[in-house]
């Protein structure tokens, strides 16, 4: 086997192969080392007295930039097209925390939504979705990607398996700080758009209009509520995923994941993927609430969200709709992102947890 087919720890995290024969003294680590450089060491070890760890016979090499782009391709598909198909179902939930009066349930919402806007109301504001969570979809799974594997080579072979739960909290979270830089312009507006009727029609006249009444800076007033959102939830969203899928093959699935068919893997995806989205909802929830607010009223503090909403609001104002939807969105997001994954000829996320080095 070539050089070039094989990859150092922690390509381990991609492969469900038992590690108990290798040995810690037989590893040539590169803590801290970028995937480059990984690379480029895996070509000089001594194939007698090191043991490498072949990676997949992939088109794409694992851990290169192409393997990232590659990624991150397959987070703009995944996120930007979900979350501009959820658009009516986001648009009667910001409009539940905004006022709850008016839009008292799911049904009346949409109700109240198709009397006063008509059909083509309920995608108002699908322009900024689409954009917004296209760039925060780059940004999560691309990024998400190379701090899993920079977190792994920094804690070496046999901690990146013991504590691979910690690795993908981090990996996510660092990701996520990110992505929702790429993400709250558009959030912005898309919720300005959205919940104050006659404010504009969509992108192209709210975006100079928001900047006009509240400046550019303005754009960025729920960065931190929602990091508060999003942090948590991708958290969530991706330790979960990988923890489900590692369960699922271990005690739902008698097949190793190896010999499983593409589709069943791809099912697994989804499966994994909606249960996680369920526990991101209600994780993230809170928040959510703050950002809708802030967004929607001029000037307004963390402070008058929560004087206003109440503590138990924030935790259950809209949540049901919430839970579907993002069930739904991620679900549908994982089986996407697998799915381009294995379109390029790369794995489908997560497996059988490795066993640690003796």
């Amino acid at each position: 086997m070539a050089p070039s087919d094989y990859s150092l720890v922690p390509s381990f995290l991609y492969s469900s192969k038992s590690l108990s024969n290798l040995d810690n003294t037989s590893i040539n680590t590169n803590h801290g080392l970028p995937p480059s450089h990984s690379s480029s060491l895996s070509s000089h070890v001594d194939r007698k007295n090191h043991i490498m760890i072949p990676a997949p016979k992939e088109s794409i090499r694992m851990f290169s930039p192409a393997y990232y782009a590659a990624c991150s391709a397959g987070g703009i598909f995944s996120c930007g097209l979900t979350h501009m198909a959820v658009t009516p179902l986001d648009l009667v939930k910001c409009n539940m925390q905004i006022d709850p009066i008016k839009y008292k349930s799911i049904t009346s919402g949409f109700g109240v939504l198709l009397k006063e806007q008509g059909a083509k109301g309920f995608f108002r504001g699908w322009v900024p979705t689409l954009l917004g969570y296209s760039a925060q979809g780059a940004c999560k799974f691309g990024f998400y990607e190379f701090f899993k594997k920079y977190y792994s080579d920094i804690a070496g072979p046999e901690n990146a398996v013991k504590y691979k739960t910690f690795i993908y909290l981090a990996g996510s979270a660092s990701a996520e700080v990110i992505a929702d830089i790429a993400l709250c312009p558009m959030e912005a507006v898309k919720v300005r758009v959205q919940t104050q009727p006659g404010f504009a029609q969509g992108l192209g006249d709210g975006f100079p209009k928001f900047v006009k009444a509240e400046g550019a800076g303005g754009l960025y007033k729920g960065l931190v509520p929602l990091w508060g959102r999003q942090i948590p939830y991708t958290m969530m969203k991706f330790a979960s995923f990988e923890t489900i899928v590692e369960m699922l093959y271990k005690y739902a699935i008698p097949t190793p994941k190896e010999q499983c068919s593409k589709n069943k893997q791809l099912g697994v995806s989804f499966a994994a993927g909606y249960a996680a989205g369920v526990l991101c909802a209600i994780v993230s929830h809170p928040a959510d609430n703050l950002v809708s607010f802030l967004n929607n009223a001029k000037g307004a503090t963390v402070g008058d969200a929560v004087k206003k909403i109440g503590l138990l609001g924030l935790f259950t104002r809209g949540l049901p709709l919430r839970i579907v939807m993002i069930g739904t969105l991620t679900g549908a997001q994982w089986g996407l992102y697998d799915s381009f994954k294995v379109y390029v000829g790369l794995p489908t996320t997560g497996g059988s947890a490795p066993t640690p080095t003796k």
